[in-house]
C-alpha cells in the first residue's frame, strides 16, 4: 500500500511505455499516485492520466522555471481546473534559483499569486524549492500559506528550515536522494520529521534511487525510497508504507 506523492508519468520519457510503467507501479504495491502538472503543456496531459486511472490524481500549477511564460488568464484557468474531482493540490509551485530561466521577481510574483489562489479554493500546495530556502519560507509566511499547508517536495534543506515548514502546516516529502550514500542532510532530516508529516515520492523520471541511479526513474521505484526511509526510521516497510499513505490520504483527500 505505497503512495507516490510526486511523479511525472506524463513526461516524454514515458512516451513509449507509460501504461506499462504504471502497471509496474501497481504490481509493486503502489496503490495511489499523484501526478504533477506544472505548465501549459503538462497540466492537460496530467489531468488526462488521472481521468484514465482510478488510482491516479493530479496537481495543477505553474513551475517557477516556467514563470516567465505565464500569461494573463492562466491563473484563472488553473482556478477553473481546481474544480475537477481528480485535482488535489496546486503545484508544483515555488522558487528555483539554480536554473536561470525566469527572473527572481517574476518567480516570486507567480508563487505568491498561486498561494493566494490556493487559499481561495481551499487546496494544499506542493512546493518546489531549489537553492531558495529562506525566500521560500519568507513568502510562505507572508502569504499565510499555513491556512492550506501542503508538501515540501523532495526536501533537501536543513532541519531548521524543515521545522519552520512544519510549523506552517506542511508535510515533508523525500525521494531518491535518501538512497544516495553522500546525501547526509536529507537522511538526518528524515529521521526527525514527525511520522504524521512524512511523505515519500519519486519525482520520476528524475532523481532515480540507488541502485538504478543514472537511469530513468519511474513510480514503481517508490518502493526503494520507502525501504530506505523505513531503515532510517527503524520501521518495517509495511509500517512506513501505511504511515506515509495515511498521511497522503488525509492531506490530499485521496480515496
Amino acid at each position: 500500500m505505497l503512495t507516490d506523492t510526486h511523479t511525472h508519468m506524463n513526461n516524454e520519457a514515458f512516451d513509449e511505455d507509460c501504461d506499462e510503467a504504471i502497471q509496474r507501479a501497481w504490481d509493486n504495491g503502489v496503490t495511489r499516485i499523484v501526478n504533477v502538472g506544472f505548465n501549459r503543456e503538462t497540466i492537460p496531459s496530467s489531468i488526462e492520466l488521472a481521468e484514465k486511472y482510478d488510482f491516479i490524481w493530479t496537481t495543477v500549477g505553474w513551475h517557477p522555471t516556467d514563470a516567465i511564460d505565464m500569461r494573463p488568464g492562466d491563473l484563472e484557468w488553473i482556478e477553473e481546473l481546481c474544480k475537477h474531482e481528480k485535482v488535489v493540490a496546486i503545484g508544483e509551485i515555488g522558487l528555483d534559483y539554480h536554473w536561470d530561466t525566469s527572473p527572481k521577481d517574476v518567480q516570486a510574483r507567480v508563487f505568491r499569486e498561486q498561494i493566494r489562489l490556493a487559499r481561495k479554493v481551499g487546496l494544499p500546495i506542493v512546493i518546489h524549492n531549489r537553492e531558495a530556502h529562506q525566500d521560500i519560507v519568507n513568502i510562505l509566511k507572508e502569504e499565510k500559506a499555513a491556512e492550506v499547508g501542503g508538501i515540501m517536495h523532495c526536501y533537501s534543506g536543513s532541519w531548521e528550515t524543515a521545522k519552520q515548514c512544519l510549523d506552517m502546516n506542511f508535510h515533508i516529502s523525500f525521494g531518491g536522494p535518501i538512497t544516495f550514500k553522500n546525501a547526509k542532510q536529507p537522511k538526518e532530516v528524515l529521521k526527525q520529521v514527525p511520522l504524521d508529516r512524512l511523505l515519500i515520492e519519486t519525482d520520476a523520471p528524475y532523481l532515480t534511487p540507488h541502485p538504478f541511479r543514472g537511469k530513468r526513474n519511474e513510480t514503481s521505484y517508490v518502493r526503494l525510497v520507502a525501504e530506505a526511509a523505513a531503515e532510517l526510521r527503524g520501521m518495517s516497510l509495511e509500517e512506513l508504507a501505511k504511515v506515509t499513505t495515511d498521511n497522503a490520504v488525509r492531506l490530499l483527500g485521496l480515496k
